[in-house]
């Protein structure tokens, strides 16, 4: 977000990295519904291994394109300044404990609910409402083509209301978002197409052969996203702030 000509455009500047979460997301669902049909019944036993070793080529590819970016000039004029320190992480925790904590719950009620709906999904939809593979896969890449609207348009947003109070409207929708989002897939039927895109798949699951009922996992959902608005409202805001001070604001 430090990367911006002018402090009230760095909520747009800072979508364009987080285009690489849907457009992973989009290459590696097309990938498997690809072989996915072309394998049919030997999906599971063979046809799954393709695409698992193709992934190997992104790694190279985001490898050369991360190696190519230059350091945000900021932290290059740390580096110009010789405010480094050696021990990063130490010092991270030693000078700013809150944040720190509060940073790492903040996204409870995006990672969780993230996994569930892109992860869970499948071995819920198919395995216990008995949907089609394809299905749930096509949905998800409608899911991921979504994102590539919704990110820049709500990081602007939080240009013109706040980064908070944006963060604080997407977790309340999250957390809302995760009974209406069972609701309709569990009726087996073709709404389950408007899928809006760790340890989630596992705790869903856990829940769901626990209770048998994907409210369960609504429950869930909601509860990450109270841990996310709980942490957002203790944290500070710097939107339209200059952040290149920071730092020795906190020495």
């Amino acid at each position: 977000m430090e990367w911006s000509r002018h402090h009230g455009h760095r909520g747009v500047v800072a979508s364009w990295p987080q285009f690489g979460v849907p457009a992973g997301l989009f290459l590696a669902n097309l990938s498997i519904l690809a072989f996915s049909a072309l394998s049919g019944d030997q999906f599971a036993t063979r046809g799954w291994r393709i695409p698992f070793v193709l992934s190997i080529i992104l790694i190279g590819v985001g490898l050369w394109i991360r190696l190519g970016i230059l350091e945000t000039p900021v932290f290059q004029q740390l580096l110009d300044e010789d405010k480094i320190e050696k021990a990063p992480i130490i010092e991270v925790f030693k000078k700013q404990p809150k944040e720190s904590i509060l940073s790492a719950l903040l996204h409870t009620g995006q990672q969780a609910p993230f996994y569930i709906f892109t992860a869970f999904i499948f071995a819920y939809a198919i395995g216990t409402l008995h949907m089609s593979r394809n299905l749930i896969l096509s949905t998800v890449l409608v899911a991921s083509c979504v994102s590539f609207f919704s990110i820049p348009l709500f990081r602007h947003m939080s240009d013109l209301i706040g980064r908070r109070k944006t963060y604080l409207i997407g977790a309340v929708a999250t957390g809302l978002f995760g009974f209406l989002y069972f609701g309709m897939v569990d009726t087996a039927y073709q709404l389950a197409s408007v899928i809006a895109g760790g340890p989630a798949p596992l705790i869903a699951t856990a829940l769901f052969a626990t209770y048998h009922s994907g409210y369960s996992v609504s429950v869930y959902i909601a509860a990450c996203t109270v841990v996310s608005l709980i942490s957002a409202a203790f944290m500070p805001d710097y939107t339209g702030k200059d952040i290149s001070m920071e730092y020795d604001h906190a020495a």
